[in-house]
């Protein structure tokens, strides 16, 4: 892929995470570490032990999701910068347009995506 190609691909990758990183600094409580605001939310907890213990593991597996997010879309603008974005990862391929309009921030085509996840299925 041509830098010129790239470059929509680019603005929506900087778009994208300037989304999730003030996505999560909200819902932290602005400056607060994610830990930091989840121990003063559930330190003024009335709820039953196991609602909190359920709540604190949805908080931090939804902190999970978020920084693996972070990281696929700063992985992406990275092979953008090396001149490799829009190949696979695994087999080298071009990944579809159509795939990288979905989803910007892609590693692998659809074949590589696929045996990946039953790989980690199994």
């Amino acid at each position: 892929m041509t830098p010129q190609q790239a470059t929509p691909y680019r603005q929506q990758l900087l778009e994208m995470r300037t989304s999730l990183l003030a996505q999560m600094s909200e819902q932290r409580g602005g400056t607060l570490g994610r830990a930091q605001a989840a121990a003063e939310h559930f330190e003024r907890r009335e709820d039953s032990s196991a609602q909190v213990a359920t709540e604190r593991e949805l908080e931090f597996a939804i902190g999970e999701r978020e920084t693996n997010e972070l990281a696929m879309i700063d992985a992406a603008l990275a092979r953008i910068e090396a001149g490799t974005y829009g190949e696979c990862i695994d087999c080298g391929t071009d990944i579809t347009a159509q795939r990288l309009q979905a989803s910007p921030e892609v590693s692998r085509c659809i074949s590589c995506q696929v045996k990946a996840e039953q790989h980690r299925s199994a």
